[in-house]
């Protein structure tokens, strides 16, 4: 079977309460819910939380809440790839067999049905573990600076100071909406972006982090005009 795992844990520290926290009219992980539903690729919808409140809101929502995230799962530090392994073995323990498991994360609210099953047409469509969504950096990632003392700057690879921008190569970005991957890959927690990966090009516009209360306010902005203009 082919299953959505959403991990949202209730300990948030930046953005509080994050994962049910209102968004545009929605608990965040609404979005992520629905996104999955909406697919029909998903034979089931889990959550993986620690939370009793997140609980019963994905019950509410649709989503299935079969076993209760470990607290050794749920904190600051806890990796991605750790968790979604722990969630399919406790899916298969419960008699369901899986093959691929997709985590999709709670805070994805730019996340849609045909972007999901693009990626699972494009995990299936050659030898890969995994497949996301990737988008373009917005500056040329060759020419990246850092600052070395003080106020003072340096590029980080200064053999590409006499080269022009338009002659670089394109950098990507992991967007960090969702992992499709095959269930041993998980199992055997092969590092996504390490193993062999396929990344499915979204526009720049689609990928906005949600980390800060700025990041919050910007997506809220972001979200009401591409709604506004059914984008």
């Amino acid at each position: 079977m082919k299953v959505a795992i959403i991990p949202a844990r209730g300990g948030s520290k930046r953005i509080p309460r994050k994962n049910v926290k209102t968004f545009c009219g929605k608990p965040m992980i609404a979005y992520s819910i629905e996104a999955a539903i909406n697919s029909k690729i998903f034979d089931a919808v889990y959550v993986s939380t620690d939370d009793k409140e997140i609980m019963t809101i994905a019950k509410e929502l649709g989503a299935e809440v079969p076993f209760q995230r470990p607290e050794y799962l749920a904190d600051d530090h806890t990796a991605t790839v750790p968790v979604i392994k722990h969630a399919i073995i406790e899916i298969e323990r419960q008699g369901r067999s899986i093959e691929v498991a997709c985590c999709l994360y709670a805070t994805a609210p730019f996340v849609t049905p045909d972007r999901l099953k693009d990626a699972y047409q494009l995990l299936t469509s050659g030898d890969y573990d995994y497949s996301f969504p990737v988008s373009e950096f917005d500056y040329a990632i060759q020419r990246a600076l850092m600052f070395s003392d003080g106020a003072q700057v340096s590029m980080i690879d200064s053999n590409q100071y006499e080269k022009r921008s338009q002659d670089l190569d394109q950098g990507y970005h992991d967007v960090g909406q969702f992992y499709f991957g095959w269930k041993n890959a998980w199992l055997e927690e092969k590092p996504i972006l390490a193993a062999k990966s396929a990344g499915l090009k979204i526009p720049r516009k689609f990928s906005q982090d949600i980390d800060t209360a700025e990041d919050w306010e910007f997506a809220e902005f972001l979200f009401t005009y591409f709604r506004d203009r059914n984008c």
